[in-house]
């Protein structure tokens, strides 16, 4: 067990990371991050920021050195820089659980050998794949890099084989997955915590609404029957387990028109659907990696409220926001990250709505949406 007192670090230093640093330290305990942005969010705030890649062994044996537990906030750290930080020091979540994440090929490949539910797919290693693969996955279908890949971004749908492969060469003909695409009701995200023990607890299932492959919104609790909702949980609960997973895992979903609910992927870390945790329920998804980590109980998961969570992207610093549109309701929480430069399509900050009421709680979401876009 690691008690407040002591230094945990992460790896990573963008707003996942900030926030996982504010509980750390409100919870009592110095943060070391491990980040070569010298303007990264979670550095600024850290009691030590590590400007050094990824890779630099001097500086994970510094981190080793400061921290009696390390986790990440992101899927894409090197999967040997955190076995290399293992044999130092605790790492929670697992090398191995992360790196079943930074692939889509081992991804689907884990969640078929265990039964979990989701979409045709078919490995494309080189072309010669791609004419099979249209073939067991039948089209539309959507070619996606295995790695890298985030917000939509390395990810084309194709309807034929001429399509598929000039989608292929535009990514300069890395590794792939091909993936039936569907046509589903809504997408949702199951957050679990699951402790060193093996105790497991669940945050009511999120409905995301995305725009141009980049989440806008998040609903909770999702428009969706208690049965699904229990299913959802059930399902992120046993890819949780069957990964051995210590921490937060956020395991995105399709409900289809039929009632079936199929995994589309899984973030081993806190998740940008998981914010509205922050503002709407007992302990939030930082807290609870951070009790995770050190290997302390989990905390109580009841949300006090519904909430919609709503991304603010650098898009609408023109130059600067209406911020008095947004403060101005008594209800609603503003979050920004601390990001030196905004850019179209980047993550500055968000706010939270809450009310009893989840209609209201969406009306008013949506008003402020149209305020901060000056419509």
């Amino acid at each position: 067990m690691i008690l407040p007192g002591t230094c945990i670090g992460v790896l990573g230093g963008g707003q996942l990371g900030r926030m996982f640093a504010v509980a750390a330290m409100t919870m009592g305990y110095d943060v070391a991050v491990l980040d070569p942005d010298p303007y990264s969010p979670a550095g600024r705030i850290a009691r030590y920021h590590l400007q050094k890649p990824y890779r630099d062994e001097e500086a994970l044996l510094e981190l080793s050195r400061l921290c009696q537990g390390v986790t990440t906030e992101f899927e894409n750290v090197p999967a040997d820089t955190m076995a290399f930080l293992a044999s130092h020091t605790l790492v929670r979540p697992s090398a191995d659980a992360v790196a079943v994440a930074q692939d889509r090929r081992k991804e689907k490949t884990f969640l078929d050998r265990f039964g979990i539910p989701t979409n045709k797919f078919y490995i494309v290693n080189a072309s010669e794949d791609i004419m099979p693969g249209l073939d067991h996955t039948g089209t539309p279908a959507v070619l996606k890099r295995a790695q890298l890949g985030y917000d939509g971004k390395g990810q084309y749908i194709v309807t034929n084989e001429k399509e598929a492969r000039e989608a292929f060469l535009e990514m300069n003909g890395v590794p792939c997955l091909l993936e039936e695409k569907l046509d589903f009701r809504l997408e949702i995200s199951a957050l679990i915590v699951r402790g060193h023990d093996g105790t497991v607890a669940h945050y009511p299932p999120a409905e995301n609404i995305h725009e141009k492959g980049i989440l806008d919104m998040s609903i909770v609790p999702a428009r969706i029957g208690a049965d699904l909702a229990e299913k959802a949980c059930t399902i992120g609960e046993a890819v949780a387990a069957h990964l051995d997973y210590i921490g937060v895992l956020a395991v995105e979903m399709f409900v289809m028109p039929d009632g079936r609910i199929l995994v589309n992927e899984m973030a081993p870390r806190p998740h940008n659907s998981g914010h509205y945790t922050m503002d709407a329920c007992v302990t939030n998804q930082f807290q609870q990696q951070v009790r995770a980590l050190c290997g302390l109980p989990l905390g109580d998961v009841t949300l006090l409220s519904p909430a919609v969570m709503v991304n603010l992207l650098g898009d609408i610093w023109n130059p600067v926001p209406r911020w008095e549109a947004i403060l101005k309701y008594p209800n609603v929480h503003l979050h920004l990250y601390g990001k030196k430069e905004p850019r179209p399509g980047r993550k500055m900050g968000h706010f939270t709505c809450v009310d009893s009421d989840l209609f209201r709680t969406i009306e008013t979401a949506m008003e402020i949406k149209r305020l901060l876009r000056g419509q």
